[in-house]
């Protein structure tokens, strides 16, 4: 697949699983694309945790680094009907079970649905942010990535790196499948024709179960 096209794919089937209304919360990188590829019919109001409820899209008019960012320090801006709360009631609203899904990117994920994605020992990093409460806390926790890293699998047995929190995913997108985490174990429910089974298997290092409704991704 053209690796120019992979992080826009991705994000577009994510939008697919977001509903009319809900509260989203993405993390920085390729989660930050999803709500572009939302259908006109479907309105997210999203969340940051650092306080802000309905973040809107930046523009030249509303660009303002020094008054409104995000929970990356990213230049942000708020949507008409937004609100601005204190950190603390931010944390009480995710860990309340409010926020019905969060997307974030990840470096590693098990077939526990266990997850790293805040740290490489031994590179410096921003720190973990809100990832370990959003994860404990959101309905839905969707993990959007690559499938691998330089050709090394990132959806593993076990993960290898720090976790962020563990038994919390419920599905994994990436370009070549979407995984549902079930007490079974990762079940692939969704595949990309460019690419087989068995490759996308062999790119995978933990245990695949393969849907018998398997289908191609929309």
């Amino acid at each position: 697949m053209d690796k120019a096209l992979i992080k826009g794919y991705i994000a577009a089937r994510v939008a697919k699983e977001l509903k009319d209304g809900d509260v989203v919360n993405l993390g920085i990188g390729l989660p930050t694309l999803v709500p572009k590829y939302l259908p006109d019919d479907v309105h997210v109001i999203l969340q940051s945790e650092n306080g802000t409820i309905g973040v809107g899209p930046v523009t030249p008019e509303n660009k303002d680094p020094y008054h409104v960012v995000d929970a990356g320090g990213f230049p942000s801006a708020a949507a008409p009907g937004a609100a601005f709360i204190d950190s603390a009631s931010s944390f009480a609203l995710i860990r309340g079970g409010h926020v019905d899904a969060t997307i974030l990117g990840g470096l590693e994920v098990d077939e526990e649905g266990s997850l790293s994605n805040w740290i490489i020992p031994g590179k410096k990093m921003p720190g973990m942010g809100g990832a370990m409460d959003l994860l404990v806390g959101a309905k839905n926790v969707i993990v959007a990535m690559e499938h691998t890293a330089k050709g090394n699998p990132k959806i593993l047995k076990k993960c290898k790196l720090p976790y962020t929190a563990v038994k919390c995913v419920t599905k994994i997108i990436t370009e070549m499948c979407v995984i549902e985490v079930k007490p079974e174990g990762l079940v692939m429910t969704e595949y990309n024709p460019e690419f087989t089974v068995d490759e996308i298997k062999a790119a995978t290092a933990a245990d695949l179960i393969v849907s018998p409704d398997l289908k191609p991704m929309a």
